[in-house]
């Protein structure tokens, strides 16, 4: 048996317990390996007979797992026992480990995995789950004790994120190794015990200077495969909207040294249950020195709520983020509702006249098409006129997501809506923005 080389962080990785790890990071950080061990550690210890190990297709679980140095094989030796074609009663590729039997399944044969998902399985591998079929992760995660993933950082907007990966976080003595803005994605709502782990090189000792150097020198700089595998990035594969970058995003307390003009809210909306469009509140401040910051968002979506909203419950929702960025903030009268939507503005200015709150509730301003306000945003962003509260992390989430079509020159109809919120809130005041020279005019 082989000896594997752990780094401090990695014998805290394995000395934890928890039900639902997920290991995100570099390539070359050593998630696989020591994934791997960790998994088998799990396995030794569950009380059940049954497991999954799984990845792309067996070929790729065999060569990138089970046989490579510092495989399964190699660290576990006369251990265990690996049957690619089936042994006995169990038919499935599987190894046998003492007396318990691992199934090892491709997520991309469905009629296999589902063939095999008929019961309760003690522990659960997952290799690169970012490009795992969703069913099968659903299908499988829901029968297992325990689980634990690998991948490597992918487009944001896949399913993977929303419904597993952003649920888990950091344990505190680990929360600052991810990149800031990866750990701003971690923000849906926790789940308990569930924990994400970031690795990079460095926390791979079996990793030599030469070949780290070697590894980032065959990756071109700014292409999504450095930023994937080279900086542990999250992000699309082409065609990003807007570049944010880490001086366009800072704390609330940077927010608070500014002297604001005027504050102003934009609403977005959308009733559907059957996507993931979303209701998005936005407050924004123009500051003296022409700065457009983005000071607080609240995201609401249909599809997650047992009970869906209707226009009539918009307002009340709307005053009390209002009044929660007035004592925060400061008083912003104007709120810019999607003109596209009647009915939200009606009831909000019904509202207004039966309670008589001081909020100015309109349509918004959309003389200036998409393609103007997508260019008057970059340019404010290069020059560090627009910037966004680190709280505010569905609006970065977007940013770093929104993308141009593939096929047109023209953004894609989705990953926008707390971006058209915050437009909103700003478009009637874009002279205000920015250096006094408007580009072309707009």
């Amino acid at each position: 048996m082989s000896d594997v080389l752990l780094s401090p962080k990695y014998k805290a990785f394995l000395r934890h317990n928890a039900p639902v790890e997920f290991l995100e990071g570099t390539t070359y950080a050593g998630k696989t390996t020591v994934g791997a061990l960790k998994f088998m550690l799990r396995v030794a210890k569950s009380p059940r007979q049954l497991h999954i190990l799984s990845g792309l297709d067996t070929g790729t679980i065999e060569k990138n797992i089970i046989n490579k140095e510092l495989g399964i094989l190699d660290i576990f030796g006369p251990l265990v026992e690996y049957n690619a074609g089936g042994k006995g009663q169990h038919s499935l590729p599987h190894i046998a480990f003492r007396d318990k039997i691992i199934y090892v399944l491709g997520y991309d044969n469905k009629a296999r995995w589902k063939k095999a998902l008929g019961g309760q399985y003690g522990c659960l591998y997952i290799d690169e789950i970012n490009i795992a079929d969703m069913d099968y992760v659903r299908e499988a995660s829901m029968r297992c004790d325990y689980l634990i993933a690998t991948l490597n950082p992918d487009d944001p907007s896949l399913p993977i994120y929303d419904e597993y990966i952003n649920h888990s976080r950091p344990l505190p003595e680990y929360a600052h190794d991810a990149p800031e803005e990866l750990n701003q994605m971690l923000c849906k709502e926790p789940k308990p015990g569930w924990v994400h782990w970031f690795f990079t090189f460095d926390d791979n000792p079996a990793l030599t200077p030469e070949k780290k150097a070697q590894i980032i020198a065959t990756v071109p700089p700014g292409t999504k495969l450095y930023k994937n595998k080279i900086q542990g990035l999250r992000g699309r594969s082409t065609g990003l909207v807007f570049d944010l970058r880490a001086e366009n995003v800072i704390t609330p307390a940077k927010a608070k040294d500014f002297t604001y003009l005027l504050y102003s809210c934009g609403v977005d909306t959308s009733y559907s249950r059957q996507s993931d469009d979303t209701f998005a509140f936005v407050f924004s401040g123009i500051t003296a020195c022409r700065k457009k910051i983005t000071l607080a968002e609240r995201v609401y979506n249909n599809r997650d709520l047992p009970k869906p909203l209707t226009p009539s419950d918009i307002p009340p929702l709307l005053v009390d983020f209002l009044e929660r960025c007035r004592g925060e903030w400061g008083f912003g009268r104007n709120v810019f509702i999607d003109s596209a939507d009647q009915g939200t503005i009606l009831e909000c200015q019904k509202y207004k006249r039966a309670h008589g709150v001081p909020y100015v509730f309109q349509g918004s301003w959309k003389q200036t098409n998409i393609i103007d306000r997508i260019n008057l945003q970059a340019g404010w962003m290069a020059h560090g006129d627009y910037l966004v509260v680190d709280t505010c992390r569905e609006l970065v989430r977007e940013m770093n997501t929104y993308s141009w079509k593939e096929d047109k020159d023209e953004p894609e109809d989705r990953n926008d809506h707390v971006i058209n919120a915050d437009q909103y809130s700003w478009l009637p005041f874009k002279k205000m923005i920015g250096r006094m020279a408007q580009r072309n005019g707009h």
